[in-house]
């Protein structure tokens, strides 16, 4: 069987399975597109050419390097193709043999017909509180979040926990083999643990509703710590951390699979649940932990209060805590930290920086009081070189675990399960080789609730997946800050995959500190079948910005079809820097304020967020992208969603067709001097209709066009050369080159 090897993340695959990386002038002639095709329209000071004719020659490539038998995709998908239950002993282990039992009918409560007993759920719907008339939820209703279990069942006759790991234990004991779930609904009051050799297996009509209360994942983790539980080795947002266990987690095994027969298999992470007792007055559940205003029973404290998400200040001790009376802790300020856990040798050093302010790396991180979110500390923590199992979260805290994570795996079977009401991303194998996720359904509409993140892994295909997520479908990762141990995520293939909601279709970012390559896809179907009210925000998406810095290299998409196109109202991502030229204000889709948040079809942004990093000192560089035959259709009809001001929805496609921000060299705020801050480049847009965007304003010459002229259905900033061969928008058609200065 294949072992982990560091020195085989260093190269994608042998010099003999794959050529080098074919010039981006193969990759256009096997798109059907021509540099030499007649310039129908140019874009006006944006490297436009002039009209002159000239006649397409015949391309002289006869294999496909990327699909082609001996191509680089194919070779990544050929290596994969071990990964399949085959790998498993014949041998089945059935959880009804180790004392698991079906829920009842009783403990499943349907809130269409029950009311929940300890009174109205604020964040659930009227027409699913039992026709409560009076409630009006402002949280957007998840699929499946209408059946719920409380965590009463945990640790009665009806948790199954202890009964499937058992089983797991018994099937990697005996050298492998099947854990089989029968069809029925089934209770599971903490992680279900992976061990090597097993093949978690859902019968079909099985649905397993894990328990909503985070406590019953911080009670049987390997790492004891005083206040906050026994916790695991996790990584959440691309750092590094105790917390919570995952409903489903393997740490450094060999031949694991979550398999079920088809998708009326549920995986049911009752994040909507709420975490109180059933006879408690709801108050919170997982999706409170985010923070989101209005949303899931959230509340901002009071000034100088206990924090109650990873978004308010977690430095007062709390003492009630999931209405449970118990007394956690709070963040103890980064200034207080013993010196023998700041490993960083440059935490104190004093340096200056481009503004002429005398600082430090304690100081940037040390400002203000933001550090005391759980969302900002655990990344100060990684800044400042703190060991990782000193980086202790769990109880008292907010940062919710992920559906199904796996670290330092290899050769990971994921296929043919259906994910609901998840607390965070769905899918993070993290640090993995060779993993396939295969006909599976990620249907779940929660804050964060990312589809699948591959984070560092090497060898990866995602194949016939369905998604209907809260955040980017598919988002690839490598780790943030300094937690870029594992390397780059590199060699993965994405194919015959339908997306339907969330913010990215194919994502790569934002955490990616350590850069993202190889990366191929093809056949992809964004049908965004819910435009008019929950539509999908991006196509394809890039994003990072001088904090998660990283590199993004050797990209080929190939086929993305959009029946009914994306958002088709622009924003802008949020958290402009003070002072920037980026305010986020004033008309939407020029300079000051880009679209790079959701509405461009086709999005660049390299300064994603920036305020969100209190060290930005990793510039990303973008190189060797290209896209073909993208085709998105125009959608007519009215939109429950609000347009920015100026603009109202039509027949159109998006907000804008391409949307490219490159990084900013305001941003910058380490040591002197001041990096060079590389542009966009090498990219290739072919053989594609983008459809009609909103904005058809005359596209300005430079990103610091006065405010008053009409957004163009592109934007660029900080671009040299993204080619455009073949790409037809509102009509026309653009051969061109397309460069622009900083704004």
């Amino acid at each position: 069987m294949a072992e982990h090897h560091r020195d085989d993340r260093q190269h994608p695959v042998s010099d003999a399975q794959v050529p080098a990386s074919p010039g981006r002038r193969a990759f256009m002639a096997f798109a059907g597109a021509s540099a030499g095709a007649t310039l129908i329209g140019a874009l006006p000071g944006c490297g436009g050419g002039s009209d002159t004719t000239t006649t397409a020659t015949t391309p002289a490539v006869s294999v496909d390097p990327i699909w082609g038998s001996t191509g680089e995709a194919t070779a990544i998908i050929n290596k994969l193709s071990t990964i399949t239950t085959a790998m498993f002993p014949g041998v089945d282990f059935q959880v009804t043999s180790y004392g698991a039992q079906a829920l009842p009918a009783s403990k499943v409560i349907d809130l269409n017909t029950t009311a929940w007993p300890g009174g109205v759920i604020p964040w659930v719907s009227a027409t699913q509180n039992a026709g409560n008339a009076t409630q009006v939820a402002a949280s957007p209703q998840s699929p499946g979040s209408t059946l719920m279990v409380p965590y009463d069942v945990t640790d009665t006759i009806y948790d199954s926990c202890q009964a499937f790991n058992a089983a797991i234990r018994a099937a990697n004991q005996a050298g492998g083999g099947r854990v089989v779930v029968p069809a029925g609904n089934w209770y599971c009051g903490g992680p279900i643990v992976l061990l090597s050799n097993v093949n978690f297996h859902l019968t079909s009509g099985c649905t397993i509703y894990f328990s909503p209360n985070p406590a019953d994942y911080a009670k049987n983790g390997p790492y004891a710590t005083a206040s906050n539980g026994n916790l695991y080795w996790t990584r959440w947002q691309a750092n590094d951390c105790l917390n919570f266990g995952s409903p489903i987690y393997a740490y450094q095994q060999t031949n694991i699979a979550v398999t079920a027969d088809d998708n009326t298999c549920v995986l049911n992470g009752q994040a909507m649940t709420p975490m109180q007792l059933s006879t408690k007055t709801p108050t919170s559940c997982w999706w409170t932990f985010k923070g989101s205003k209005n949303e899931y029973g959230y509340t901002a404290p009071a000034s100088g209060a206990a924090a109650v998400s990873q978004a308010d200040p977690n430095n007062v001790a709390i003492t009630n805590y999931i209405n449970e009376g118990l007394s956690y802790p709070a963040n103890t300020a980064l200034t207080s930290l013993s010196s023998d856990l700041i490993t960083n040798p440059q935490a104190n050093v004093q340096f200056t920086t481009q503004t002429g302010t005398t600082t430090s790396l304690l100081a940037l991180l040390d400002a203000g009081t933001s550090w005391a979110q759980d969302q900002n500390y655990l990344p100060a923590l990684s800044e400042l070189g703190v060991p990782v199992v000193d980086r202790i979260f769990g109880m008292g805290h907010y940062l919710r675990p992920c559906m199904i994570e796996f670290i330092g795996c290899t050769n990971v079977l994921l296929q043919n399960y259906h994910t609901q009401n998840t607390p965070f991303w769905q899918h993070h194998p993290v640090d993995c080789v060779n993993v396939v996720i295969k006909g599976v359904f990620a249907d779940s509409i929660g804050p964060n609730n990312d589809g699948f993140d591959p984070d560092a892994c090497n060898y990866v295909l995602v194949d016939t997946v369905q998604f209907n997520t809260g955040d980017d479908c598919i988002a690839m990762k490598s780790g943030k800050c300094l937690d870029t141990e594992y390397g780059p995520l590199q060699n993965v293939v994405v194919q015959n995959c339908t997306m339907q909601s969330g913010h990215g279709g194919l994502t790569i970012g934002s955490e990616m500190s350590a850069g993202v390559e190889n990366v191929y896809a093809r056949n992809l179907t964004m049908e965004n079948e819910n435009w008019a009210s929950n539509p999908l925000n991006i196509a394809l998406r890039f994003k990072t910005n001088m904090n998660r810095g990283g590199f993004i290299n050797n990209v080929w998409i190939n086929g993305v079809t959009l029946a009914n196109g994306v958002n088709l109202a622009g924003k802008y991502g949020g958290g402009a820097l003070s002072g920037s030229p980026i305010s986020g204000s004033g008309t939407t889709g020029l300079a000051p304020n880009p679209s790079t948040g959701q509405g461009g079809l086709i999005t660049f942004d390299c300064d994603y967020s920036p305020s969100g990093d209190a060290v930005r000192w990793n510039p990303a560089t973008i190189n060797n992208v290209n896209i073909t035959n993208v085709n998105a259709t125009n959608v007519s009809g009215s939109v429950s969603y609000s347009m920015p001001t100026g603009f109202s929805a039509g027949s159109n496609s998006c907000f804008q067709a391409i949307v490219a921000q490159g990084p900013e060299v305001y941003d910058y705020n380490g040591p002197l001097p001041v990096p060079t801050i590389q542009p966009i480049t090498g990219v290739t847009i072919s053989n594609s209709n983008l459809g009609t965007p909103v904005c058809v304003g005359a596209v300005p010459t430079t990103p610091s066009t006065a405010a008053s002229a009409a957004p163009g259905p592109i934007f660029v900033s900080n671009v040299s050369g993204i080619t455009l061969s073949d790409v037809v928008i509102a009509g026309t058609t653009y051969n061109t080159t397309l460069s622009a200065a900083a704004t």
